[in-house]
């Protein structure tokens, strides 16, 4: 079997799973969401942090509960690395120095998980599961929350109230979150994945000295680090390792993890807003995005440019023989379209157009289908952008989901889509203009521009996954890609939840025969072209310095 045809039918596979998935999911999520009744984990969860489940909020009091648990997170997970030389379990590690510990507690709480350290050489197992592993569940669940509060938002009207923030985050995590990380992670277990409490031990002699692992609880880590699209491994070498990813069977399980909940999320929309057609629309524009990226990298990595790429069968440069070509390409795409930022291959080494698709999914603002909520409320914004234009087009009031578009709800959209750039392209600009950033490149020319730009693009887009050629364990990098991680991921929320009470005000406009329909092929054409148009005139310029000139060069 050629590795071309292996990867065609891994993608029919994966669309398989994820198309038996997609209902049953997403009309279960609808259902947790919507429902009054609390579970009696969940009532003693209440119980202890003194919250009440069932007072609404309007936007402001619903931003607090974001802004507040984030910043408790933070300072959390920044204390247990900074005290981890005197913990138990800490496997003698030491403790973690004040700007890594910054940046890593600013990245697993932003649903980043960018790591400017080696996994195994630096984190014990306390940090490791009751730090990172955690922030993996909760950042999740924020996302999915603020996702569920913009959906309220078109559902309601005549009335503030989106919810209740506390109700979200912990229905999010329980019945949600850990119910699909504990199967996944019996998967992983059964494919090979290792999930002990094991310290270091030698595994035999390299290179005339002894190589040393440590164990660790890798496959429940490992399975809600997919599902929950944050992408911070255990280990250094992330999902290219092999207690973290065995075997072709647990990489193309890995992927239908971080692909699952950002697409069953369109169902969990349509259903709520009392439109499943609504969701199809969206859902089919995540899909084209997806696929038209994943066909696109297969051909630019299995394109022939020599005797070498003959005989590997594609660019095999930096990537894994366990998964070939096909693999690592399908990974690649997935993971930096869904703000995931695991990988199983180095994307640095990919072709020049193959690592610059890898910067544009990230460009997109991570929306095809993006991250766990994220992904979600994201392209909804831009379906309002998108309403807009269609709006001027025809000299008509622009409505979305039977809701106005009015001056307030644009300049909300026009904020969330202006944020992000304006991070990655500024910071980007301050690292390539001072003299002691660029040290860090391990590249000259458009390829070590690539590495720097791909650093901030991934932190502010809060993916995490890196070009893999940058050293970014200094104190500019960890504070810099620190300040954007945290930025790109609360700034936007608060723009999306202020649209959200906007929304939620407004009285339901009826359909006319004017009415522009957001259900059909028009509108997901539309919406695909709005989202390439604002992203390539963003971002061109820039992708012309690194990845295109590079690309042409080759």
């Amino acid at each position: 079997m050629s590795p071309l045809l292996a990867g065609v039918l891994q993608m029919l596979a994966l669309i398989a799973a994820l198309a038996l998935a997609y209902r049953p999911l997403g009309d279960y999520m609808a259902g947790v969401y919507s429902s009054t009744k609390h579970l009696r984990m969940e009532k003693w969860i209440y119980k202890a942090i003194g919250a009440n489940p069932s007072a609404e909020m309007r936007w402001p009091a619903y931003l607090r509960g974001v802004l507040a648990f984030s910043a408790v997170s933070v300072l959390f997970l920044y204390l247990l690395q900074r005290l981890q030389g005197s913990l138990p379990g800490s496997l003698g590690f030491s403790s973690i120095d004040p700007d890594q510990a910054f940046n890593t507690a600013a990245s697993f709480v932003s649903n980043t998980n960018w790591q400017s350290y080696y996994g195994e050489q630096a984190m014990g197992h306390v940090v490791q599961t009751g730090g990172l592993a955690v922030q993996n569940f909760v950042s999740a669940a924020v996302g999915i929350a603020v996702a569920v509060a913009l959906v309220r938002g078109f559902a309601r009207s005549r009335t503030g109230e989106l919810g209740n923030f506390w109700a979200d985050l912990v229905r999010g995590t329980v019945r949600i979150l850990i119910p699909i990380s504990v199967i996944g992670a019996i998967v992983l277990v059964a494919c090979g994945a290792i999930q002990n409490f094991a310290g270091i031990h030698e595994v035999g002699q390299f290179m005339g000295g002894s190589q040393q692992w440590n164990g660790g609880a890798v496959a429940s880590q490992e399975a809600i680090k997919e599902v929950g699209t944050n992408g911070g491994g255990y280990f250094n070498a992330n999902s290219a390792h092999p207690f973290e990813n065995p075997n072709g069977i647990s990489n193309l399980f890995e992927i239908f993890l971080l692909l699952l909940i950002p697409f069953a999320l369109t169902r969990t929309f349509g259903r709520m807003v009392g439109s499943l057609k609504q969701g199809y629309a969206i859902l089919a524009t995540m899909a084209t995005i997806w696929l038209g990226f994943t066909a696109l990298m297969m051909w630019t990595e299995f394109h022939h440019g020599g005797p070498a790429f003959d005989i590997a069968g594609g660019a095999m440069e930096g990537k894994e023989t366990r998964f070939g070509v096909e693999g690592s390409s399908i990974f690649a795409v997935a993971t930096t379209l869904t703000s995931t930022g695991a990988v199983n291959s180095f994307h640095s080494s990919f072709t020049g157009f193959g690592g610059g698709i890898t910067l544009l999914g990230m460009q997109l603002g991570e929306i095809a289908p993006g991250g766990t909520g994220s992904g979600l409320y994201g392209m909804l914004i831009l379906a309002i952008i998108a309403v807009f234009i269609a709006g001027l087009m025809v000299g008509r009031t622009p409505e979305y989901l039977g809701k106005k578009i009015g001056t307030r709800e644009i300049k909300l959209a026009a904020c969330y889509i202006l944020i992000t750039p304006a991070l990655v392209l500024c910071f980007t600009a301050a690292a390539m203009a001072l003299p002691t950033p660029v040290h860090s490149m391990t590249n000259s020319g458009a390829h070590g521009f690539s590495e720097i730009l791909y650093a901030y693009t991934s932190g502010a887009n809060n993916n995490g996954s890196a070009f893999a050629g940058l050293n970014a364990d200094t104190q500019w990098f960890n504070t810099t890609i620190g300040l954007a991680m945290l930025l790109g991921r609360f700034l936007p929320m608060v723009f999306v939840l202020a649209l959200a009470g906007s929304l939620a005000e407004q009285k339901p406009v009826p359909a006319t025969a004017g009415t522009l329909r957001t259900e059909k092929p028009l509108f997901t054409g539309l919406l695909v072209g709005t989202i390439l148009i604002i992203t390539g005139l963003t971002y061109f310029p820039a992708l012309a310095l690194g990845p295109l000139a590079e690309g042409l060069a080759s």
